[in-house]
């Protein structure tokens, strides 16, 4: 999947190295609610050549067009076939944050998710800590459904989490680009 900035592909253990710096930040462990160590490099290794063949979930490197680095990874996954409904979630390197690239990537993989797989609904997750994530998902057009409290327990503090989906009829009128639509 091309976009302008970004381009998506099958996510394969040749990425590991550069995910390290995404897998070892603190902030991102926080965002996305990640406790405890990472695993060992084995353990790593063994979890990213699993990747590919999967036929519950679809786990996308996330390519930066310009550098050609690998800056992250979006993937959709808890496929629910007979309610044509998956999750999505996506995580980046911290030096490719606030630059539009999750943003297209969420859109890229949304399309893919309602245009080829034929979905009716994807959502999402996003803890209240996270404005940045949550304002990156409304630009893709994904709309707030209900909070979970207290959902994460993260240093001490409970951390309510948005519910945020996007459905198919959503996806058809703006195509990840609501304010256009």
């Amino acid at each position: 999947m091309d976009g302008e900035l970004v381009v998506l592909r099958p996510l394969t253990d040749a990425e590991l190295p550069a995910l390290r710096p995404m897998l070892a930040d603190p902030e991102v462990a926080r965002l996305t609610g990640t406790q405890g160590a990472a695993p060992d490099e084995d353990r790593l290794r063994a979890w990213y050549r699993t990747r590919i063949g999967q036929d519950d979930r679809l786990d996308l490197a996330v390519f930066e067009r310009a550098s050609g680095a690998c800056v992250g990874e979006a993937v959709l996954n808890d496929w629910n076939g007979p309610n044509e409904s998956c999750s999505f979630r996506i995580a980046l390197v911290p030096a490719a944050h606030g630059r539009g690239l999750g943003t297209e990537a969420t859109r890229l993989i949304c399309g893919y998710g309602f245009e080829k797989l034929g979905l009716h609904r994807i959502s999402l997750e996003v803890y209240a800590f996270n404005p940045r994530a949550r304002r990156a998902y409304e630009k893709a057009g994904f709309v707030a459904e209900g909070v979970l409290r207290d959902a994460l327990l993260w240093e001490g503090e409970w951390v309510d989490t948005e519910v945020m989906s996007i459905l198919a009829p959503e996806w058809e009128r703006h195509r990840g680009r609501p304010s256009e639509g």
